[in-house]
């Protein structure tokens, strides 16, 4: 081969290789930028995940946390109102027990129904109709209960003991034809009050 050859050989031999460093340059200058983006990319995607997972654990937390709030509210509410109602079986098994005695406390408390329910009413001819077991400790006090009444009342007033009724205690009076009563026995007076009483036992269980 001449001179001349070899030197055109050379030359394309020394381009080709240039062109060849060139594409493998801008390959690996390719390549890094892919690299870099995605690790950028993967980074931003990380964190995202990462703050994604973060959102919806603090969301979990605060729905457990409000959960448990909750259920221990509904529990807390649920226990009080169950002592309250178990303070008023109490209360009400101990009134029957005194109700079924001659107690002089629950005597007088008896009288006292008997006048309080007829001033309700208004006086005049009225029945009183109460437990068989109650007849005979009022029946000596039915004319000055009446009395009691009557002059309170400034209007005449008689009373008489009707049919006997089943009731731990206290009294119904009603007027002669029936068209008006007052039930002031002790399950009609607690449940009327019982809305009172709940908060007064609430007071003294939850102090």
């Amino acid at each position: 081969m001449s001179s001349g050859t070899d030197k055109i050989v050379s030359n394309i031999t020394s381009e080709a290789q240039n062109t060849a460093d060139n594409i493998i340059q801008q390959a690996e200058e390719e390549v890094k930028s892919i690299l870099d983006n995605g690790n950028k990319q993967s980074e931003l995607e990380k964190n995202k995940i990462l703050e994604d997972a973060k959102k919806q654990s603090d969301m979990k937390y605060q729905q457990i946390i409000s959960e448990a709030k909750m259920n221990s509210r509904r529990l807390e509410l649920e226990t009080r109102a169950k002592l309250i109602e178990e303070a008023f079986d109490k209360a009400t098994t101990d009134l029957t027990d005194i109700a079924s005695t001659n107690d002089v406390e629950y005597v007088n408390s008896l009288k006292d129904m008997i006048k309080e329910a007829a001033i309700e009413i208004g006086g005049g001819n009225l029945v009183v109709l109460l437990k068989e077991e109650d007849i005979s400790k009022i029946s000596g006090d039915i004319d000055n209960i009446a009395n009691e009444v009557k002059s309170e009342l400034s209007k005449e007033t008689t009373l008489k003991i009707g049919e006997p009724i089943s009731t731990i205690g206290g009294a119904v009076l009603k007027t002669e034809n029936g068209e008006i009563e007052v039930n002031n026995t002790i399950e009609a007076r607690m449940l009327r009050f019982k809305k009172f009483l709940r908060s007064e036992v609430a007071k003294v269980l939850f102090k």
